[in-house]
């Protein structure tokens, strides 16, 4: 099972190995890296978008026709890499924050410091303005090591998270199965609790913890997240929901197809759902700071709910 590191690990080797054999098989590069064929694809279209520059410089032109692989412009990008004093200064920067990262193994420590060392020791003086920079991560950094590692270990994972639709913390156990971002950071997983398969947005886990169990998903087919994240079916119903400032926040949590600013600060945020009431305890959470407009029976409804949610409120 791959992860974000692996892969990285893996595309590294697999220039040098590709520059050494040109026109060599899928199968035979596949097998020599111990992946199937679809992740050495994966893999293949990643690496036009990599050059030798953080400004861009030659990208490298590798491609394949399904049997044999080809980089075409292996000369030009052959040359030792050079870094301009800014590049040299971000890269250090990077790899310093990325060094002390919470769950981090500590032989991928190790070589980031080890890295930084002879990066800082060919830099020079253009070094010097890095030691003055830091960066610090977010709690979601920690989240992340801890996904990342339990992934590498192939451990299970005790989460609290957040669900804005139920507006409620859950505790479960999940078999992790890859990092990826789009937009946020999210990590794909079997919850044990729901007996299927889930995606997770890393800030919203509130608690996390690795287990020593072992981690089990069952076999299953990547989700194709080209299209997004979020994919409803062209027959969902479209909810349309209306906030004011202090609702913008929602624009954040759901996912939707459109957020179009009002003329006093707020959102009209159009989304589609299968389940169009489960918003209705969004509208009783935004209050005087939202409210459903599109479709009339669900906007009736939740007005209902939030008055007898104050009638009740009120007999106490």
């Amino acid at each position: 099972m791959s992860n974000a590191i692996d892969q990285t690990r893996r595309m590294l080797s697999l220039v040098t190995y590709l520059r050494e054999r040109p026109g060599a098989r899928v199968a035979e590069v596949a097998r020599a890296f111990g992946v199937t064929e679809e992740v050495l694809i994966g893999d293949l279209n990643v690496l036009p978008m990599c050059g030798t520059s953080f400004r861009g410089g030659d990208l490298l032109d590798i491609d394949t026709d399904g049997d044999r692989i080809w980089w075409h412009n292996v000369d030009d990008v052959a040359q030792p890499l050079r870094l301009a004093a800014d590049e040299a200064t971000a890269l250090l920067v990077a790899a310093r924050a990325v060094a002390t990262l919470p769950g981090l193994r500590e032989g991928d420590r190790q070589a980031l410091q080890r890295a930084c060392a002879k990066l800082e020791a060919a830099a020079g003086e253009a070094a010097g303005a890095s030691a003055r920079l830091s960066v610090t991560f977010e709690s979601e950094g920690s989240v992340f090591a801890d996904v990342d590692r339990a992934i590498a270990e192939r451990r299970r994972l005790w989460i609290r998270y957040y669900s804005p639709a139920r507006d409620e913390l859950t505790e479960r156990e999940v078999d992790p199965i890859r990092l990826f971002a789009v937009g946020h950071t999210y990590f794909e997983a079997w919850c044990r609790l729901s007996e299927d398969r889930r995606i997770f947005r890393l800030d919203r886990v509130a608690e996390i913890r690795l287990l020593d169990e072992p981690s089990d998903p069952p076999r299953l087919e990547p989700r194709d997240l080209s299209a997004g994240l979020v994919q409803p079916a062209g027959d969902d119903p479209e909810v349309v929901v209306e906030v004011g400032p202090g609702g913008r926040w929602v624009a954040e949590y759901y996912p939707h197809d459109t957020a179009e600013e009002l003329p006093d600060g707020g959102l009209r945020i159009t989304l589609r759902t299968p389940d169009p009431g489960s918003l209705r305890r969004l509208a009783l959470r935004l209050g005087p700071d939202g409210s459903i407009v599109v479709p009339k029976e669900l906007a009736d409804s939740a007005r209902r709910a939030a008055e007898q949610a104050l009638a009740a409120y009120g007999e106490r």
